[in-house]
């Protein structure tokens, strides 16, 4: 299946907790890179939540984001360690017994003391698991859009494709023509030079000169490239890497069917073979 790198996907859930969103946005890139930002709350999630994208996409840079909007009276409680306290109590009377005139200390002072305060301790089980699950949920809404776009791009590379081979077909049906005009080109020139050519040694030298042009091998190269371009879309598996390398492959033949090219129409068809695997190429730019 052939996916788009570029998609967005977004869900939210209420529950007991708050509110939770999940934001996710793809762009094109070599590698799968993945940018992970959650609340304070959700922490305990970032290793899952990286495994779960990275099991979902191959290719792509990847910004996920997580948001929690607690509800009313849901914000963490405070508790106050009275212990401790008690021992910065005592502690302060002894210092006031051994100096004279000491300063009154402030409550403040003692709420700032480390460990004084700390907050209470809740079940965060329960969040947890519906933002993995919104993340999930999420993630498939992704995949779905990306799926859609690589659909599009997947009908515009088959449409390229269709359209190199059109070409490829023209000049191959009109080679025996080209060939001949060669052959009645060469003779025009000794003609006009007024020389009288050994027939054995001319032919021997148009058959040479044949074979250099000769452009069969290309256009079946060619064809096998577009062959396995179109296998590299019907399948299943990520196929990104592989078509950006039958590009390369496929302008290859073309540039070399361009400079074998003996006659404008050929030297024309090569140029708009170029120009297809061109923009073949900058849509498989996004495909993962």
């Amino acid at each position: 299946m052939i996916r788009s790198m570029t998609g967005f996907a977004r869900r939210e859930r209420q529950g007991p907790w708050g509110t939770l969103s999940c934001e996710l946005r793809t762009v094109n890139h070599r590698y799968l890179e993945i940018t992970l930002r959650l609340p304070e709350e959700l922490r305990g999630l970032d290793n899952e939540a990286r495994q779960l994208l990275a099991s979902g996409l191959r290719r792509g840079k990847v910004d996920a984001n997580i948001y929690l909007k607690p509800a009313p009276g849901m914000q963490r409680a405070l508790e106050l360690d009275t212990q401790l306290v008690d021992q910065l109590a005592a502690r302060l009377d002894e210092v006031r017994a051994r100096i004279s005139d000491p300063a009154p200390v402030s409550p403040m002072e003692l709420l700032r003391w480390p460990g004084v305060i700390r907050e209470a301790e809740q079940d965060v089980t329960p969040v947890l698991t519906a933002a993995l699950e919104l993340l999930r949920e999420a993630l498939h809404d992704l995949n779905d859009s990306r799926a859609r776009e690589g659909q599009r791009i997947r009908e515009l590379l088959l449409a390229r494709c269709a359209t190199i081979r059109e070409h490829a077909r023209a000049v191959k049906a009109r080679l025996p023509e080209i060939s001949q005009r060669v052959r009645e080109r060469i003779k025009e020139r000794i003609t006009q030079l007024g020389i009288t050519p050994d027939n054995d040694r001319l032919e021997q030298e148009l058959v040479m000169y044949a074979y250099k042009m000769d452009v069969d091998e290309e256009l079946d190269r060619l064809a096998g490239h577009l062959d396995e371009v179109e296998a590299a879309l019907a399948s299943t598996e990520p196929a990104g890497r592989r078509l950006d390398f039958l590009m390369q492959e496929l302008n290859r033949e073309a540039n070399t069917l361009s400079s074998k090219s003996q006659d404008a129409e050929t030297t024309k068809a090569a140029v708009d073979m170029k120009v297809a695997i061109e923009q073949m190429r900058e849509q498989i730019q996004n495909v993962e």
